[in-house]
């Protein structure tokens, strides 16, 4: 820091501590978290090794402890300044009671199959599915209309979007602040506090799983519409980026861009990230608040082109339910006249080409065969009511119409991993598989020379390894061939190897004669 400071800190100690510190905002009367000689930080970077405080000097000052941003404490992003508490804070009383910090925080690794879990409520319906316990619900009272206010939304393309809900708020208190609670369940789930308006719409896509954006009103120009970019747009993204809307992917194809537009052009990038011309901001008094459902094909690899991955692109390219596109938009409503007042315009919801979800047939049998472990009726229909199926029995067969958030759900096998799932695989038994094998033997024409050689090689038989030219009035003999059948060689190695031969009795005869000629009194050859 350019300029330090030397407070003298009450930390509840009985000692007053002397704290060397370079923060802007660090003056004197107000309430902060110190950390103390001896306390153990979080490390500054993913990985890193937790930060001890010693007493150390700092141009030539002795400072006995830390006065500590929100950063420092794990609390976000906000490194500018100590973060400030409260002036009724407790002085002495340790920071992690005080914040609510001590609390359990489940970092889930979710398959990409598993889209209906990226939120609270469907981590909460899992839960509650697989442990029998009751699913408590978000309970809102919806926000009675005040104004007629309508701004007309066209949808040019349902294979972008299949349904699209929006409202006008107007009047809403730009010098709101977003609730301590709610500041922090967003800090404890990895997002920054940004604004109310912005802060609200996040807490609705954690908890719900349905991604919104907020336009200031004042912004727009004229109606909006939904549609595939156009050749040479650009738009200015939230991030700061720049992007060219239409561009190749990472095959070389020329890849669209669905956009959110209205008379000037594009305004937001659909379902990824909204732009900077009508972003809301600390003077932002009228907005718009959409929520859709776009369709999954038409976000697939668009962040990725772009060099960048949002929360909402994570959700909307795996599925998001396009059945409580209206009930989260009452919410974040309802919420936000909570935290910013306003009044509230009738809601524009069109349902245009949401995807039909078809009974699927699970053969009990059949889930039984895959499973490896006998089932009946009434575990399997234990487990689709605890998933919240609807389901018809026929026979041995369950008809399975799945939920609007399951798009995992299409084939027989899915629902059996359903069944295997909640019955648990750690009570599967682990049974390597059996079967009964028929070793029949193989016909000797069948059977390879290695084996041959083998079998008399283990008979006392040696191999002999001769030349495959022999001599011409030996091979007639043998062969009782005439010359014009054997084949001769043009360039024979010695006058005794002018022929090819056509069997092996002539050299193996060479061999026994020339062991019996040294006195073996046994001789036993063979040769392939």
């Amino acid at each position: 820091a350019d300029r330090l400071r030397v407070c003298k800190v009450d930390a509840g100690t009985g000692q007053e501590l002397q704290i060397v510190c370079g923060a802007p905002n660090a003056r004197a009367g107000i309430k902060i978290p110190c950390a103390l000689v001896g306390a153990e930080l979080p490390p500054a970077e993913a990985g890193g090794k937790p930060f001890m405080i010693k007493v150390g000097k700092l141009r030539g000052v002795e400072s006995q402890g830390m006065l500590c941003s929100g950063r420092e404490l794990g609390l976000g992003d906000d490194h500018e300044g100590i973060l400030e508490l409260p002036l009724d804070a407790p002085v002495g009383e340790d920071i992690r009671k005080y914040l609510s910090l001590d609390d359990q925080i489940f970092v889930i690794k979710l398959t990409p199959n598993k889209a209906d879990c990226l939120s609270l409520m469907g981590m909460a319906r899992e839960v509650s599915a697989i442990t029998g316990a009751e699913l408590c619900t978000p309970k809102w009272t919806p926000v009675g209309v005040a104004i007629q206010d309508k701004l007309k939304v066209t949808i040019e393309n349902t294979d972008l979007c299949g349904r699209f809900a929006g409202r006008v708020i107007r009047g809403v208190n730009p010098k709101a602040e977003t609730p301590d609670w709610m500041i922090q369940r967003l800090c404890n789930a990895g997002q920054r506090s940004i604004s109310p308006l912005v802060d609200l719409s996040n807490y609705v896509m954690l908890e719900m799983g349905q991604p919104t954006h907020v336009f200031d009103l004042d912004k727009l120009t004229g109606d909006l519409s939904v549609r595939w970019a156009k050749p040479g747009e650009t738009l200015e993204l939230l991030n700061g980026q720049t992007v060219t809307l239409q561009g190749p992917d990472s095959a070389g194809k020329m890849q669209d861009a669905g956009v959110v537009a209205d008379k000037s052009g594009p305004l937001a990038l659909a379902g990824i990230m909204g732009g900077n011309h009508c972003a809301v901001t600390d003077d932002t008094k009228n907005i718009y608040v959409e929520a859709a459902y776009w369709q999954p094909s038409a976000i697939q690899g668009r962040s990725r082109r772009f060099n960048f991955s949002t929360d909402a692109a994570h959700r909307f390219e795996r599925g998001v339910d396009p059945e409580n596109t209206a009930n989260c938009l009452e919410y974040l409503t309802a919420l936000i006249v909570e935290v910013c007042g306003g009044q509230v315009g009738p809601i524009d919801d069109q349902v245009l080409a949401i995807p039909e979800r078809k009974p699927v047939k699970m053969r009990l049998a059949r889930a039984e065969k895959v499973i490896g472990i006998p089932l009946t009726q009434e575990v399997v229909a234990d487990v689709f009511k605890r998933l919240g199926f609807e389901f018809k029995q026929e026979g041995d067969a369950f008809a399975v119409t799945p939920p609007s958030y399951r798009f995992d759900i299409e084939i027989e096998e899915d629902l059996i991993e359903e069944v295997a799932r909640m019955y648990g695989f750690e009570n599967i038994p682990d049974v390597p598989p059996i079967s009964s094998l028929k070793m029949s033997a193989k016909a000797e024409a069948k059977r390879g020379v290695h084996l041959l050689r083998q079998r008399l090689a283990l008979q006392g038989y040696q191999e002999a390894v001769n030349f495959g030219f022999t001599d011409l009035e030996s091979e007639q003999r043998l062969a009782a061939a005439t010359e014009k059948d054997l084949i001769a060689v043009l360039n024979p190695i010695a006058s005794q190897y002018g022929v090819m031969r056509s069997n092996l009795w002539g050299g193996l005869l060479g061999n026994l004669k020339s062991n019996l000629n040294r006195g073996a009194s046994r001789v036993r050859l063979f040769e392939t």
